[in-house]
């Protein structure tokens, strides 16, 4: 059961309850999302126009340089939960029964540039540890540099498909370690008093602690990004600001009864 409102806060993150959450949950907070979405959609878009700018960006570097995709394509994961911090402030906002202004979301990591800073840092080591995994992968699963034709469609045929079930293999445990530790890492720094360091042992202690929940929300957040990059990532439009603003939903959802209140 989630804490009551007057209940008290403990003093640090890592010592504070999670509420229990449902297998419900997840879906309520895609239908909260929508709702922030519909709410401010020029906002989303927006930011949703910038998913799809990444897409097209990788798009780009697989026809000329296909193997320094595959090392920055870690990027995308990476760079997801940063710009969807303007889609957390916006949500924020509305929680608080204010008018969202995209200036304010361009700038909301104004607020906690050092821990914002600092947690970028964590997460470009992380990149930096896949794209040397990438590269290594690609190294022992051709002899030499393989000709692509400049499509993705090339790497689905029967020549390809051991290198691409080796590279997903190691691609989903480092997406999983950088979901168990970004979940909810960003929106705590933005709503609360609290270094990069607590946010991401919190987020990861929120899914080891509600493992179960938090794989469905994964699964979810991946199968909607997914759906989204079709056609040509144009769907990220959509799909991006709805996975942005219900995962504020999810933070407050864990953490947010027994959070500390600040200003927007």
């Amino acid at each position: 059961m989630g804490m009551s409102p007057g209940a008290s806060v403990s003093s640090h993150p890592l010592d504070r309850p999670i509420t229990t959450l449902t297998w419900s949950d997840p879906f309520k907070w895609l239908a909260r999302g929508w709702h922030d979405f519909g709410q401010a959609p020029l906002i989303g878009l927006f930011f949703g126009a910038c998913f799809v700018a990444m897409g097209w960006g990788l798009l780009a570097m697989f026809k000329y340089a296909a193997t320094y995709t595959l090392a920055l394509s870690a990027g995308f994961l990476l760079m997801g939960p940063f710009l969807c911090l303007g889609l957390y402030q916006a949500s924020r906002a509305m929680e608080r029964g204010l008018k969202p202004s995209l200036g304010a979301c361009m700038m909301a990591w104004r607020q906690k540039g050092g821990a914002m800073a600092t947690f970028g840092f964590m997460l470009l080591i992380i990149e930096m540890i896949w794209g040397r995994a990438a590269m290594i992968v690609f190294a022992v699963s051709f002899d030499g540099v393989p000709q692509f034709d400049g499509t993705v469609h090339q790497l689905l045929t029967p020549e390809y498909l051991p290198f691409v079930s080796t590279y997903l293999t190691v691609g989903a445990l480092f997406a999983g370690l950088i979901f168990s530790l970004s979940v909810i890492s960003i929106p705590m720094i933005l709503e609360e008093k609290v270094d990069a360091i607590s946010a991401a042992l919190s987020s990861l202690r929120l899914v080891l602690t509600q493992t179960g929940v938090m794989l469905l929300w994964g699964a979810l957040i991946t199968a909607i990004i997914a759906l989204g990059m079709l056609p040509g990532f144009l769907g990220l439009l959509i799909a991006g600001p709805l996975v942005g603003h219900a995962s504020w939903h999810a933070y407050r959802a864990a953490f947010g009864a027994s959070a500390p209140a600040q200003e927007v």
